[in-house]
């Protein structure tokens, strides 16, 4: 209002019918192609965030990631790519794409990004958190957006197996959610079968991880899901991660820093660290607290790396005694 914008409709995203979008109308090609767009950028995202800190010729992967949506634009302007076959072909395509990057095999920190689904995506709001980690010799993982959809097509169905309401509503879910899933599927064995990229946990797995450590009536927010994202990750070699909340998110709060202790009666090892991102807070205090995350999880690794050298001696003088 003050910027003089106050006769702008804002279109808001959203399955509740909590705004009316004036004079705005979504179709079932937009629909489609929405589909499609979460999923191709989920296994955009996976695959630069795999091979970008690893890349022998620097900038191969992010130009890659332009190649393919310039390439993806043009199949949805020809109405094409949207329909589960393309979908799957193109997949497919992506991914013997990153596959033929020249990588290194040098080791990295491996840190995983969760939280409040705004700040856990935006470079905006998390200050370059992804770009940060990047420059501190860090490979990330980012659980993709079509995990946080499911999520939410879960609830409606949650909400009737716990209180027994919307029964027509959770039928439509389920349905929704076997659709989905079989796009998931779909990207799980494009990786699998044409990389050797660590694919994205089935959702039913995803889950189930939570039941010693969260119930699923509590969906407020990220609710279940953060948690349930955080041990996928670790449980995938991710034990590091970072949780990007706003600054007073009760639901973040609650599903994020408040199971912290539950999940580290399960992963003792896992390293986890709560960031609030608010304008009042100071980027460099941010950072600096990441950074002490990262030194221990650099001890870690060093550790790990002389552990394994020495077994690797023991055995080299083993075989040489068995040989003389």
């Amino acid at each position: 209002l003050q910027a003089g914008y106050g006769n702008i409709p804002v279109i808001s995203l959203n399955a509740s019918g909590m705004e009316k979008n004036s004079g705005f109308k979504v179709s079932l090609t937009m629909l489609k192609q929405a589909m499609a767009i979460i999923i191709y950028g989920d296994l955009l995202m996976l695959l630069n965030n795999q091979v970008k800190p690893y890349e022998r010729s620097k900038g191969q992967s992010s130009k890659l990631v332009q190649t393919w949506i310039k390439s993806i634009t043009e199949d949805f302007s020809n109405k094409r790519g949207v329909n589960k076959v393309d979908i799957e072909n193109t997949m497919i395509e992506i991914v013997k794409s990153f596959n033929a990057i020249t990588r290194s095999n040098e080791k990295k920190i491996k840190v995983g990004i969760v939280g409040e689904i705004y700040i856990k995506f935006s470079s905006l709001g998390n200050n370059d958190l992804e770009e940060f980690l990047f420059k501190e010799n860090c490979e990330v993982m980012v659980p993709g957006l079509m995990g946080f959809l499911m999520y939410c097509v879960e609830n409606g169905i949650i909400d009737f197996n716990l209180y027994g309401k919307g029964f027509w509503k959770s039928i439509a879910m389920r349905k929704a959610n076997d659709y989905i899933s079989s796009i998931e599927e779909a990207m799980r064995n494009a990786i699998n079968n044409y990389s050797d990229f660590i694919a994205p946990s089935p959702f039913n797995h995803l889950k189930g991880l939570v039941d010693d450590v969260i119930g699923v009536g509590c969906k407020m927010g990220e609710g279940w899901l953060l948690p349930a994202e955080m041990m996928e990750l670790i449980g995938v070699g991710y034990e590091n991660i970072v949780v990007a909340q706003p600054f007073g998110c009760l639901p973040n709060h609650i599903v994020g820093k408040g199971v912290i202790p539950n999940i580290k009666k399960i992963y003792p090892t896992a390293n986890i660290v709560p960031i609030d991102y608010d304008p009042g807070a100071t980027r460099v205090n941010q950072e600096n607290r990441i950074k002490l995350m990262l030194s221990l999880a650099k001890e870690k690794l060093d550790e790990a790396t002389v552990i394994k050298k020495e077994k690797e001696l023991l055995k080299e003088e083993r075989l040489l005694s068995i040989k003389n």
